[in-house]
């Protein structure tokens, strides 16, 4: 008998239309901080982004996944069994914010969150994949909801305020939902996952808010991130993992169609892939024009890699989260 295995069967994506370009973003800063000499065009130089999308006023982390929710049942309308938020962002400590999600989309399923900062959507594909091949849920939907904007640090105390804010800029609000169900394994699905982590890098990056190190401290709602020491880190992983994911696989980088990687900054992208094994030419490049999607990012590609054409049902995809904490992770799809 075919062994059991999951297929992503939907993909929706919500970009919220508002856009601010780092131009903006640097003309803002320094109208807040006069005085403070911030160089023009850094953030251009130093990450390639050009802009970045932000939520209309009062839309939430869960208006965003239903948003792209609503787009992926609308393309596999089958019931679901399970609904999984997998995000960085939450609308609230509790309850989860996969019960708003639910009550927004008027589902009555079993629900719950799964945060590994931007591993998360990666590391609910596991979880949904896990649940569907052991048989306790025949059709899941992932989430998505990311509001990073909220955690930009506008007004600086000083230059060292900046540079740990810096990575904050250049990041997107987005939503994302995937669709899982049962198939069989030899055609369309899932054919492998792999994750590890390195988590003494931990205090690399941070948004301290909210948890019991700092429950009610204002400076604690900012994001606090050593971009070049999140770099170094990264580069120090070896490409282990993802040699080892394709070799037990029998599949060479040449038979992948397509690699999705999570995108920090334009200038990190090419050394990043090639420590990991990975030629950046296969990879499909999008922080310049949407920022970092966080925890959205691969689906979002996935969503756009099929509207272009790119990729299409048969196709071997490699999907590649990279993570603060840190972690990597890599799922290989047949779609």
């Amino acid at each position: 008998m075919p062994s059991p295995t999951s297929a992503i069967v939907a993909v929706g994506a919500h970009l919220p239309t508002g856009i601010r370009t780092t131009e903006q973003t640097e003309r803002r800063l320094r109208d807040e901080n006069p005085g403070r000499g911030l160089p023009v065009g850094l953030i251009r130089r130093m990450t390639g982004v050009d802009r970045v999308h932000e939520r209309e006023p009062g839309e939430q982390a869960s208006d965003l996944a239903a948003h792209a929710a609503r787009r992926a049942l609308a393309d596999s309308p089958e019931p679901v069994d399970l609904l999984i938020f997998a995000s960085a962002s939450q609308d609230l400590i509790e309850p989860a914010t996969a019960h708003i999600v639910a009550d927004r989309l008027g589902l009555d399923v079993p629900v719950f969150d799964v945060k590994n900062a931007c591993n998360s959507v990666l590391n609910a594909v596991q979880v949904a994949h896990a649940m569907i091949v052991s048989g306790q849920a025949r059709r899941v939907l992932i989430a998505s909801g990311e509001t990073p904007t909220s955690a930009v640090r506008w007004r600086l105390a000083d230059r060292h305020q900046f540079v740990r804010s810096f990575p904050g800029y250049t990041m997107s609000d987005a939503g994302a939902a995937l669709v899982l169900e049962a198939a069989t394994a030899g055609g369309c699905g899932i054919v492998d996952l792999a994750f590890s982590a390195a988590s003494h890098h931990w205090r690399i990056g941070t948004l301290p808010t909210g948890g019991s190190m700092h429950p009610r401290d204002p400076e604690a709602t900012y994001f606090d991130i050593d971009g070049r020491g999140l770099q170094r880190a990264f580069l120090a992983l070896g490409p282990e993992l993802i040699t080892d994911l394709l070799a037990r696989r029998g599949v060479a980088l040449a038979d992948v169609d397509l690699v999705l990687m999570h995108q920090v900054a334009e200038p990190h992208l090419a050394p990043i892939a090639e420590r990991l094994g990975l030629g950046v030419e296969r990879i499909l490049p999008t922080v310049a024009e949407h920022g970092n999607l966080a925890s959205a990012t691969l689906p979002i590609q996935l969503r756009r890699a099929l509207d272009d054409g790119l990729v299409s049902p048969g196709s071997l995809v490699l999907l590649v989260g990279l993570a603060g904490g840190i972690s990597l992770g890599a799922a290989l799809v047949r779609l």
